[in-house]
């Protein structure tokens, strides 16, 4: 058929494609173990839902504003005032349907064809191609293992050319769960301003670090080139409302009001009883977040040291998020499993374990690893993939450890 040119510059999400295919299996009766998914698998705080009920009892189900119902935004930066000392109004900041239309909407608004937009990788794949769809091109910046996938700022400014328009950093970083130094922050930012360029900041994982580190993103950005930054997260991870698609952008009123403007031609508002949920779920009580980070950091360590204990996966302890981001190019071989997308798909084909190839993160040889799951799950995953490896290496598809 004939598609807007477009879309032959953009691919299915590789973590939306692992989704697809594990519940196709599950409808089958198989019972898969999902390692793919991106979404934390507690429920809901019960404030939050219990605001969502009242919402639909108070019959607040008609359409709200475009950018969302005064309350909420004024709730979005109450929050962020408490959280990193910066004083936002409502103008500034947008509602919208999960972090991902929050970036969207940015790119829509700021990116054209001709411009460079640099980011970094390992990268959630969205990144890059909401860059492509804008018409602008994407300069990526390779992070390295070895460092823990840190952001240098000297790498992305080395990569600024007369075409770069904007800078976008994710933070934790998903897939690698890394963070970015204030320092590297602070230096990037000095830069941008510089040059005039944006800096477009995900922060859609910024609650779940587990360490206290100091990453007060939104303040070095805020106090070096208010003007020119992009703000961009989402309760969804935060607070376990994936489905309820709930996220927001903040910058410049000007920039906001053009995001409402792409938004109100596209989707409008996002859902009312959503946005009722969401006031109570930034407003309510914060400690189902703590809950929450405390177990996935049990979950991190568990799982971090049950793949580690096979010498041929490599793997960085994340710092932030729920991702394992192992490296395997020791269990490939021209001969054998030849790629990391080969491996996820024995895995799924063979033993009913879904994970998301590295290729989808553009880095081959890893795979991403979600332990957003229980931990008689993780482990139940771990021992099929181990399982698998073993038959593997039994037939000579994957070479045995260099101690054997």
């Amino acid at each position: 058929m004939n598609f807007a040119r477009r879309m032959s510059r953009v691919t299915v999400s590789p973590t939306l494609r692992v989704s697809a295919e594990a519940d196709r299996l599950r409808r089958q009766g198989v019972d898969v173990v999902d390692l793919g998914a991106g979404e934390p698998d507690f429920g809901t705080p019960e404030h939050v839902k219990d605001a969502a009920h009242a919402a639909i009892t108070a019959n607040f189900t008609k359409y709200t504003p475009s950018a969302g119902v005064l309350e909420l935004r004024d709730a979005v930066a109450h929050d962020y005032l408490g959280r990193y000392g910066v004083t936002i109004k409502p103008e500034e900041v947008i509602i919208t349907a999960g972090g991902k239309q929050a970036l969207y909407n940015t790119a829509m608004v700021l990116f054209e064809q001709g411009d460079e937009v640099i980011t970094h990788a390992p990268f959630w794949p969205t990144i890059a191609d909401q860059i492509k769809l804008a018409d602008a091109t994407p300069v990526i910046v390779h992070t390295h293992r070895e460092d823990g996938f840190a952001i240098k700022a000297s790498a992305i400014i080395d990569a600024i050319t007369p075409k770069t328009k904007a800078i976008v950093v994710n933070s934790p970083c998903n897939p690698t769960g890394a963070l970015i130094a204030e320092a590297e922050m602070a230096a990037i930012a000095d830069a941008a301003a510089a040059r005039g360029i944006w800096v477009i900041a995900d922060l859609t994982y910024e609650r779940l670090i587990y360490d206290p580190v100091p990453h007060n993103l939104v303040k070095i950005l805020f106090d070096r080139m208010r003007e020119r930054t992009v703000i961009c997260s989402a309760a969804s991870k935060t607070y376990a409302m994936t489905g309820w698609r709930c996220g927001w952008a903040i910058g410049p009123r000007e920039v906001i009001g053009q995001c409402n403007v792409v938004q109100g031609h596209s989707t409008s508002n996002i859902n009312s009883i959503t946005q009722k949920a969401a006031i109570a779920a930034l407003t309510g009580p914060q400690d189902g977040v703590t809950m929450m980070l405390d177990e996935y950091r049990r979950r991190r360590d568990a799982v971090h040291g049950w793949l580690t204990a096979d010498p041929r996966i490599v793997c960085v302890k994340p710092s932030g998020a729920f991702y394992l981001f192992p490296y395997i190019a020791d269990l490939l071989s021209p001969a054998g499993i030849k790629t990391s997308s080969e491996f996820a798909e024995v895995l799924l084909k063979e033993v009913a374990v879904a994970v998301t190839p590295g290729e989808g993160f553009d880095s081959p040889g890893y795979f991403r690893l979600s332990y957003a799951t229980s931990v008689e799950r993780l482990r139940e995953g771990v021992d099929r993939i181990f399982a698998c490896i073993a038959a593997l290496e039994k037939a000579g598809t994957i070479p045995a450890p260099a101690s054997k």
